[in-house]
């Protein structure tokens, strides 16, 4: 059973093996008003999605013992858990060319643009029925 949270913002669970990118994901999001988890792999992230899922996962797609992608896609072969929604980074220049097509969700390119990162978090959000921040 998923615990309440009290307060009305969107909780973000953010993933990525690099300390200095989530400590400023985590800033910006922290500073636009969103609640902010943060995991440095795939298996501590599994954990906390399991204490509670968040409205919104950002992942690094490139991490060590299991990508983005596949931690992903463990998510969704656990019928247990809401659909939550995913906003995966990379540093590969390949990476635009995944997009959205093959993906399913927004893929954001590092160096990240903090524009952009709140545009895409506003609209995953919005699209799964979230409330906009204010």
């Amino acid at each position: 059973m998923r615990p309440e949270r009290t307060s009305s913002s969107a909780d973000i669970l953010v993933v990525d093996d690099e300390e200095d990118m989530r400590a400023l994901i985590s800033r910006l999001l922290r500073t636009a008003g969103y609640e902010v988890r943060t995991a440095e792999d795939a298996v501590e992230a599994g954990h906390k999605v399991l204490e509670r899922a968040p409205d919104l996962i950002i992942t690094d797609i490139s991490m060590p013992y299991m990508s983005g992608t596949e931690f992903v896609a463990a998510l969704r072969g656990d019928g247990s858990l809401p659909k939550i929604p995913i906003i995966y980074l990379t540093a590969l220049e390949e990476g635009p060319k995944l997009a959205y097509d093959t993906l399913g969700y927004p893929l954001l390119s590092k160096p990240l643009d903090a524009e952009e990162l709140l545009a895409a978090v506003a609209r995953q959000l919005q699209l799964r029925g979230h409330p906009a921040q204010e």
